[in-house]
């Protein structure tokens, strides 16, 4: 019989061995021995599966079909069993502040994310949707005693995970997260981008007319021609470069340590923006308004957090379905997820010795 082993310098490995039928003892019937580091199907050794499962993790299930020269339906079952092996050496899940989001799957729907800040990894992925539901699932997950651990979750403004969390941890401060909030204020500059080049004409025009990117960009990313461009634009029209110092200049919002300072930076803000006529930036100041406790919050010491790890958490989602060509397994989506910030496990080994020896050859066992 021939098992094919871990390759040695490029070149195949392949191990031969007797198979013996022995008489299993307890129902008397003739079975396969069971050989130490040998999976069930007899093509492959364990530490060969563990490798390519490995490798499939760091590329992808067809990279490590192509590369093992092995069929895609083994590949991924190796890369699933190596995936679950790293998830079950994992440390015990334990959060005190948790970030929560959600990726949506097209046709499967989406699914919630949450993730404990402090290991700073994805903890628990389910639902079907944005509901209250889908996210309650996960304090039932999580159990009634490590559920009063958590003080802190970071989220989006939207209400039915507010309403879960406030739920099942009344006492929890929230702290809604900057991008979401800053991604409005780029909205509405975005807003008022349309608004000037519908109210223009002519040559006012072409001042505005492919300049979204470069006002919506970062200014310390912007190519030397891009800032030029900007400047024209700011030159040719007031309004617009108005919106953008008010933009640029609200997100020294979360600069602030002091909710008191905080609070007077954002009434001085309000203040430059009266007589502007800037209807979509006045949208955002009733939606700050009415979110301020959870924006404020974040003043404090102990809610300070990385702020970008749960958007930061959904590049790499993303990344990760783009790597792997889509997914049809939920499961395996799941795992490929969970697993994404944990180290590598340890490499599985066989013993030669012990694998030559008849003497730690055993039986199979059945049901008697």
């Amino acid at each position: 019989m021939l098992v094919r082993a871990l390759s040695c310098q490029g070149l195949e490995v392949w191990l031969e061995y007797e198979e013996w039928r022995v008489k299993c003892p307890t129902t008397g019937k003739a079975t396969k021995e069971m050989i130490p580091g040998v999976l069930l199907t007899r093509r492959f050794t364990e530490a060969l599966a563990d490798d390519i499962g490995r490798y499939a993790d760091r590329t992808s299930v067809l990279e490590a079909s192509r590369r093992y020269n092995i069929d895609y339906k083994t590949a991924l079952a190796f890369e699933k069993a190596y995936l679950a092996r790293k998830w079950d050496n994992a440390p015990e899940v334990n959060p005190t502040r948790i970030g929560v989001d959600e990726i949506h799957l097209g046709k499967m729907g989406y699914r919630v994310v949450v993730s404990d800040l402090d290991a700073g990894r994805p903890i628990w992925l389910g639902g079907t949707d944005r509901s209250q539901e889908s996210f309650e699932a996960f304090f039932a997950w999580l159990g009634e005693e490590k559920t009063k651990q958590i003080r802190l979750g970071v989220m989006d403004m939207w209400k039915p995970y507010l309403a879960a969390l406030k739920k099942f941890c009344p006492d929890a401060d929230v702290v809604f997260d900057k991008f979401h909030v800053v991604a409005k204020m780029s909205e509405a500059l975005d807003d008022v981008r349309r608004s000037e080049y519908a109210r223009l004409n002519g040559e006012e025009r072409k001042f505005i007319k492919g300049q979204r990117f470069n006002l919506l960009a970062n200014r310390g990313n912007l190519s030397q021609k891009g800032r030029e461009e900007l400047a024209q634009t700011f030159k040719a029209n007031q309004r617009l470069y108005t919106a953008y110092l008010l933009k640029e200049d609200f997100d020294r919002l979360w600069s602030y340590k002091s909710e008191a300072w905080m609070r007077k930076f954002w009434l001085s803000w309000k203040e430059r923006l009266k007589r502007k006529r800037l209807a979509p930036f006045q949208k955002v100041v009733r939606m700050v308004e009415s979110h301020w406790e959870g924006i404020a919050s974040w003043c404090r010491v102990e809610n300070h957090v990385p702020l970008g790890f749960v958007e930061g958490m959904n590049s790499r989602i993303r990344k990760i379905q783009a790597q792997g060509y889509g997914y049809k397994d939920l499961k395996h989506l799941d795992l490929k997820i969970l697993t994404c910030m944990l180290p590598e496990a340890p490499p599985l080994t066989i013993d030669l010795d012990e694998f030559f020896s008849p003497s730690t050859r055993i039986t199979r066992p059945r049901k008697p």
